[in-house]
């Protein structure tokens, strides 16, 4: 009897292990495509133009390799104007949107006014709007206001979020409400137990949505295309697309896989760095208690 207890003990790790043999297999094929682009990138960067063009059959590893390429993109003029267009458009859109969604948050979890279901209720209903009739709408108020071209025109379409209200609310609501209440008891005012007692608490969830919308600003395309003509404030996503068609992209593909990976390696090194903190927030935001 003990010999049969061992033999299915025995099969049960070998399945075990061989489940987990075929999950980390899985994964390793999984991580090598989504990689795989990521590294083409930056072998390209690293080849000459006459290396380049050479190639009859792409060559996975640089028999040359070369940083020219980097240095003749960081002596381009524009690039660095680009940088500093989207420094600022990140910077200035994630701080008033935290302005903007935090107290937002917490009228929603924690104050009592007429309405509050019904308004939340319409707040989510804005999610199912398709995202190309609310840039309809922005690009129509912004050129009636007269701001296209400008940082406030870039900007202001940015500066609330839905789906970070929601999120911010949930974790808001997980915070015990007899906090709350002895908090009030104590003459604590709302603001001063928002900034005192509930940002600290929740600070996982907002360095999250903080760096979420730095990703989200920096890679913005689409609005800053439709609403800029002017170079002078043309992001780095719009600065590449002009870099492109401008011809270095047509005719030195090394020179511009340079670029990307310049504009790419701030949010690398963003989320290399914060990606913990932005799972701990993701899972935070998705419990209550």
């Amino acid at each position: 009897m003990q010999n049969d207890y061992d033999l299915l003990a025995r099969k049960d790790r070998r399945n075990e292990r061989i489940r987990k043999a075929l999950i980390y297999l899985f994964l390793a094929v999984w991580a090598l495509m989504v990689l795989f682009p990521f590294y083409w990138m930056v072998l390209s960067s690293i080849k000459s133009y006459s290396e380049y063009n050479a190639e009859t059959v792409p060559n996975l590893i640089a028999k040359n390799p070369t940083f020219e390429n980097y240095i003749n993109v960081m002596k381009e003029g524009a690039l660095s104007r680009y940088f500093l267009n989207t420094l600022i458009f990140t910077v200035a859109t994630t701080l008033l949107m935290m302005a903007v969604i935090i107290p937002a948050a917490f009228a929603f979890a924690r104050l009592d006014f007429p309405g509050k279901n019904l308004v939340f209720t319409l707040f989510l209903a804005l999610m199912m709007i398709p995202n190309e009739l609310v840039i309809i709408t922005n690009f129509q108020t912004i050129t009636n206001l007269g701001m296209r071209n400008t940082y406030m025109g870039l900007i202001l379409p940015s500066v609330t979020s839905v789906f970070y209200i929601y999120l911010l609310k949930e974790n808001f609501e997980a915070v015990p409400d007899e906090l709350y209440k002895a908090a009030k008891v104590d003459g604590t005012s709302d603001w001063k137990y928002l900034w005192k007692v509930m940002l600290p608490i929740c600070r996982p969830t907002i360095v999250t949505i903080i760096i979420l919308k730095v990703i989200e600003c920096w890679n913005s395309y689409v609005w800053p295309r439709l609403i800029t003509d002017d170079e002078a404030y043309y992001l780095v996503s719009n600065g590449i697309q002009k870099i492109r068609e401008s011809g270095m992209g047509k005719m030195n593909i090394p020179g511009m896989m340079a670029a990307v990976v310049v504009v790419s390696l701030p949010l690398i090194v963003i989320f290399l760095i914060f990606r913990k903190k932005i799972m701990e927030g993701v899972s935070r935001g998705g419990t209550k208690g």
